[in-house]
C-alpha cells in the first residue's frame, strides 16, 4: 500500500432508473484502471464499498482459507453455528459486477435493499483510502457527524 495512492474524494451521483451508477474517473482510475469487473460488498447498513478484484482477494483469502482449515481439522466443532452464521453473511456479502464504460456498474438486487436509495435517487461516493464507498447520503451525513470530531487524533495515530 506504501506505493499505492490513496483513494480520496466525495462526489455526489445519481442512481439512474436501473440503478446504474456512474463512479468518477477520479476515483475508479486509482481503483482499478480499466478494470472489466470490481467487487461490491456490504458493509453497514447505508454503504456498500467497491473494491479491486486483486485488493479483495489479498484481504480476504488468507483470512478464509485459515477458517477453512480450522473447520476440516474439526478445531471449531464447537462453534459450529458461528461458522454457519459466518458462512450466511459471507455468501451474502460480496459479489463481483462488471464494470461498463466510464466506471459504471450497476446495484444489483439485494444491495440495492441494503443501500436503501431508489432508482434516480442520489448517493454519495467517497474515496475511503484503500476502496470506493457508496452512501446513501443521510446515512453518509451521521457517519461524518460522529466520526469527523475524532479525525484529528485519527490522523496522528495513523501518522505516528
Amino acid at each position: 500500500m506504501s506505493q499505492t495512492p490513496l483513494i480520496l474524494g466525495e462526489y455526489v451521483r445519481a442512481l439512474d432508473e436501473r440503478y446504474r451508477l456512474s463512479i468518477p474517473n477520479e476515483l475508479m482510475d486509482l481503483l482499478a484502471p480499466d478494470a472489466k469487473e470490481c467487487v461490491l460488498v456490504k458493509e453497514r447498513r447505508g454503504c456498500l464499498s467497491l473494491w479491486s478484484p486483486q485488493n479483495w482477494r489479498t484481504r480476504w483469502e488468507a483470512g478464509i482459507e485459515l477458517i477453512r482449515q480450522k473447520v476440516q481439522m474439526g478445531r471449531l466443532d464447537t462453534r459450529l453455528s458461528d461458522v454457519q452464521r459466518f458462512g450466511r453473511l459471507l455468501s451474502s456479502r460480496f459479489r463481483t459486477v462488471p464494470v461498463a464504460q466510464r466506471g459504471r456498474i450497476v446495484i444489483p438486487e439485494g444491495f440495492r435493499e441494503f443501500l436503501a436509495v431508489e432508482a434516480g435517487g442520489e448517493v454519495m461516493v467517497v474515496g475511503a483510502a484503500v476502496c470506493i464507498e457508496i452512501w446513501h447520503p443521510e446515512q453518509w451525513r451521521k457517519y461524518l457527524e460522529k466520526a469527523m470530531p475524532r479525525f484529528a487524533r485519527l490522523y496522528e495515530s495513523l501518522a505516528q
